[in-house]
C-alpha cells in the first residue's frame, strides 16, 4: 500500500521535454548532497534511453515545480532505480513515494531484486532504505583525471597496435566488451540489437572514439569513449579479454583515450569503475593518473 503525499503535489512520468529541468534538479540535489555536480541535459538525455519513460519515470511536482524525480531501468534481470528530492523538499515523504512506485514497477515486472542508488554523502538516502530493508551491497567511484601537463604515452606490447573501428565490426567489439566483463558484477549482456539501438545507433555516438587494441585481426582490448559527457571525455567501458591480460594492455589503452581526447580539445576525462572490481581496475586507473573524485553506493532489496 502506498503512503500518501500532501494534497499540493501530484505525481506524472516523465517526457523528453523534462530532460532540462530533471538535470537541473539532478545538479541541485547533488550540489547539496557532495558540493559539485557534473549533471547536463545532454547526459539526461542519455541516461534516458535506458529508460521507458511512460511507465517507469515519476516526476513529482508542486503546481508547475519539480520537487522530485524518479528513474527505473528494467533493461536487466534486476531493477536499478535512482531517485532524487529537492533539498527544500525533503522529510516530506517524496523520497518514500517515489520507491514505492519503483518497487511496485519492479514487482508488476516479475522481477524479484530492485537496486537503488545513491551518494555516498546522503545519509538521508541512506536510512531510507535501510529502513525498508535495503542493505548496502556495492560501491562505485567517479575517478578524473586532468590533461593539463605532459601525457605518459601508452607502450604496447609486441604485435599489439591501437586502431578504431568501423560500423562492420561492431559485433566483434560488443562480443570483445561481453568477454572482458564476463566476471563483472551485474554484468549481463545485451542482445545485439537491443545495444545496437541503444549505443552505435545513439545520435552523439563516434566511432573515432571508439579504441581497440589489435592482436593482427583479434580485438584484445576495448574502449568505447564519449565526448561532451559528465563534464568532459567520458571512457563509458574499457576492458581486456582474459586471452591478453597481464600484458600492459589495459594501461597503454587508456593512455591512448587519454591522448586522443587531449588531441581533440578535451582537458578532463572521468570513468566510473566498480570499487570491488574483481580485475583491480581502480589501481590500474591510479596508475594511468587519475584519482577519485565522487563514490555511489548501491542497495539491494530481494523479494
Amino acid at each position: 500500500m502506498r503512503s500518501s503525499l500532501p494534497e499540493t503535489f501530484t505525481v506524472r512520468a516523465a517526457t523528453p521535454d523534462d530532460a532540462e529541468a530533471v538535470a537541473e534538479l539532478l545538479r541541485t540535489t547533488e550540489l547539496a548532497a557532495r558540493g559539485s555536480s557534473l549533471a547536463a541535459v545532454q547526459d539526461m538525455r542519455d541516461w534516458w534511453r535506458m529508460i521507458d519513460l511512460p511507465t517507469a519515470s515519476w516526476l513529482i511536482v508542486e503546481g508547475e515545480r519539480l520537487v522530485a524525480a524518479g528513474m527505473l531501468s528494467t533493461l536487466r534481470e534486476d531493477g536499478d532505480f535512482w531517485g532524487f528530492v529537492h533539498p527544500s523538499e525533503k522529510g516530506r515523504g517524496l523520497g518514500t513515494a517515489l520507491l514505492e512506485r519503483a518497487e511496485e514497477a519492479t514487482q508488476a515486472l516479475g522481477k524479484r531484486v530492485l537496486h537503488a542508488g545513491t551518494y555516498s554523502e546522503d545519509a538521508e538516502a541512506a536510512a531510507l532504505l535501510n529502513a525498508r530493508g535495503y542493505r548496502d551491497v556495492r560501491h562505485y567511484f567517479g575517478m578524473k583525471i586532468e590533461l593539463d601537463g605532459p601525457l605518459a604515452p601508452p607502450v604496447w606490447p609486441d604485435g599489439i597496435r591501437a586502431d578504431t573501428i568501423g560500423r562492420d565490426e561492431a559485433r566483434a567489439f560488443k562480443d570483445a566488451l561481453d568477454e572482458a566483463f564476463a566476471d563483472e558484477w551485474g554484468w549481463e549482456p545485451m542482445e545485439y540489437d537491443e545495444w545496437k539501438r541503444f549505443r552505435l545507433d545513439a545520435p552523439d555516438t563516434n566511432l573515432d572514439l571508439w579504441f581497440v587494441a589489435r592482436d593482427e585481426k583479434e580485438l584484445a582490448a576495448v574502449a568505447r569513449c564519449e565526448a561532451n559527457r559528465w563534464g568532459g571525455g567520458w571512457v563509458g567501458a574499457i576492458g581486456v579479454r582474459p586471452h591478453w591480460r597481464r600484458r600492459g594492455l589495459g594501461l597503454a589503452l587508456l593512455r591512448h583515450a587519454f591522448a586522443e581526447f587531449h588531441r581533440g580539445g578535451e582537458r578532463v576525462v572521468r570513468l566510473g569503475v566498480d570499487a570491488q572490481n574483481p580485475t583491480g581496475a581502480t589501481r590500474l586507473y591510479e596508475r594511468a593518473g587519475m584519482h577519485v573524485e565522487s563514490e555511489d553506493v548501491v542497495y539491494e532489496k530481494r523479494s
